[in-house]
């Protein structure tokens, strides 16, 4: 359901939206919509304590020593693509 929302402005504020809206190739409504959506992401709406407790316990858990060497890692991607290439098959940059 839309509802209509009427805001009253000065002249000179409507004038340089309007200025505004048309150089975006916006209309005034629009324009409007959409600085408003932009404003709203603008502002946390959560509670700040509780979404730095829900980090704090999720950077507390323990991953049981599976932690990945990035060396490691880097190296077993390139032998699966070195074992692609020499049985023929194409790679993913390829495809």
């Amino acid at each position: 359901m839309s509802k209509r929302l009427q805001v009253v402005v000065r002249d000179d504020e409507l004038q340089r939206y309007a200025r505004t809206a048309d150089v975006l190739g916006l209309s005034m409504s629009e324009w409007v919509r959409q600085s408003l959506r932009a404003a709203e992401r603008q502002v946390s709406t959560g509670d700040v304590e509780a979404k730095l407790a829900i980090i704090r316990e999720a950077a507390s858990y323990e991953i049981g020593g599976r932690e990945v060497d990035i060396d490691t890692m880097l190296a077993e991607i390139e032998t699966g693509r070195l074992a692609d290439i020499e049985a023929g098959m194409p790679s993913t940059d390829e495809a």
